[in-house]
C-alpha cells in the first residue's frame, strides 16, 4: 500500500498535462485541485457551462469527450456512474492512454470496465473516493482515494493523483478499489444506524442531545479496538481466542436492549436483523464464540 499526502507540492515544470472528464461536483473539484498544483488541465463535461470557472483558472476545455481524450495520455474520469462512462467513452480512441476511473462503481463493473480499456489498448486504474468534494485539496483535510489495477500506471502518475487527496494502491485486481471503498462506507452506514436508535431512545426524555453526543462519542470510538480483534480471530480461525463477553451472554443481554426499546416507544428495526444473526449462531452452537461468527454466516448467505 502507498500513501501519499494531500496537496503535495510540485514543480511546475515537472508536471504533465492530464484530462478530466466529468465536472459534477466532485470532478470540479478534482479540477481545481489539480489546476491549483500548476497541472496543465484540459476537461469535458456534457453540459459546458460547467466548465466555464475551470476555464477561467486556465484549463483547457474540450469540445467533445473525443478530443478531451486525444489531449492527453492521462485521462481521469469521474461520471455519474458506469453506464454513463461507457457511453462517453463509447467509439473513442483509448489505445495509449492511461485511464483512471473515479466514478463510483462496484467492483465487478470496475473488474468489467479494466477488461474493456485493455481490449481497447489503454491501461486501467479504478479509483474509490473516501471524501466529500470540500475536503478535496485541502491540506490535512484526511480525504484518500484506494486505487486497484495497473501498477505501472500508479507509478507513473503518483505524483498527479497525490494531488487531490491522499493515495493508497490496494492491490492489481481492479475490483479492490470499490470493494474497499464499499466495505469502509458499509461500516459507517452500519455505525449511523447504532446512532440513530441511540438517539431515538432517548428522544423523549429530558437528556439533551448535545450532552448525551460526547458520551456516545467516546464510547464508540473506546470500541472500534473490536475491529484489531475480530480481525485476528478471523486470520487465526479461532473465534474464542481472548473473547470477553460470549455471543451466548450477549443474546441472554440482547432481551434488555429490546424490552428498553419498547419502553421508549422506540422501534428496534435497526438492531433485530444483528440481533437475530446472534441467536441464529448460537442456535448452531457457538455460544463460546465472539460474535464474529456472524461474518461466517453473512457470506454463506451471500456465496450460497
Amino acid at each position: 500500500m502507498t500513501d501519499n499526502k494531500v496537496g503535495s507540492s510540485h514543480d511546475t515544470a515537472e508536471t504533465r498535462p492530464l484530462t478530466l472528464l466529468g465536472l459534477g461536483a466532485m470532478g470540479a473539484a478534482l479540477g481545481h485541485a489539480w489546476l491549483a498544483a500548476g497541472y496543465p488541465l484540459t476537461v469535458w463535461n456534457r453540459t459546458p457551462g460547467r466548465a466555464v470557472p475551470l476555464a477561467a483558472q486556465g484549463a483547457q476545455v474540450a469540445g467533445t469527450a473525443a478530443e478531451a481524450v486525444a489531449a492527453n495520455r492521462l485521462v481521469v474520469v469521474c461520471l455519474l456512474n458506469d453506464d454513463t462512462l461507457g457511453e462517453t467513452l463509447d467509439g473513442v480512441d483509448l489505445a495509449g492512454k492511461d485511464l483512471v476511473n473515479l466514478t463510483t462503481s462496484t467492483p465487478g463493473q470496475a473488474r468489467a470496465r479494466a477488461e474493456w480499456a485493455r481490449e481497447r489498448g489503454a491501461r486501467f486504474l479504478d479509483g474509490g473516493i473516501m471524501a466529500v468534494p470540500p475536503m478535496i485539496g485541502a491540506p490535512g483535510s484526511g480525504a484518500s482515494v484506494f486505487y486497484s489495477g495497473s501498477r505501472a500506471l500508479f507509478d507513473a502518475h503518483g505524483e498527479a493523483l497525490a494531488v487531490p487527496a491522499g493515495t493508497a494502491y490496494v492491490g492489481e485486481d481492479a475490483g479492490f478499489a470499490a470493494l474497499h471503498d464499499v466495505a469502509l462506507l458499509s461500516a459507517m452506514y452500519g455505525m449511523f444506524a447504532g446512532v440513530a436508535h441511540a438517539f431515538a431512545l432517548i428522544r423523549k426524555e429530558e437528556i439533551p442531545p448535545k450532552d448525551f453526543a460526547p458520551l456516545l462519542s467516546g464510547w464508540l470510538t473506546a470500541m472500534t479496538s473490536s475491529v484489531h480483534q475480530a480481525a485476528a480471530q478471523l486470520e487465526s480461525g479461532d473465534y474464542t481466542k481472548n473473547v470477553v463477553s460470549n455471543l451466548a451472554m450477549q443474546v441472554a443481554g440482547s432481551e434488555t436492549l429490546l424490552r428498553t426499546a419498547e419502553e421508549q416507544g422506540v422501534s428496534a428495526e435497526l438492531l433485530t436483523p444483528y440481533l437475530a444473526l446472534m441467536e441464529r449462531r448460537l442456535a448452531e452452537g457457538h455460544g463460546d464464540e465472539d460474535t464474529t461468527g456472524l461474518i461466517d454466516l453473512l457470506v454463506r448467505r451471500t456465496g450460497g
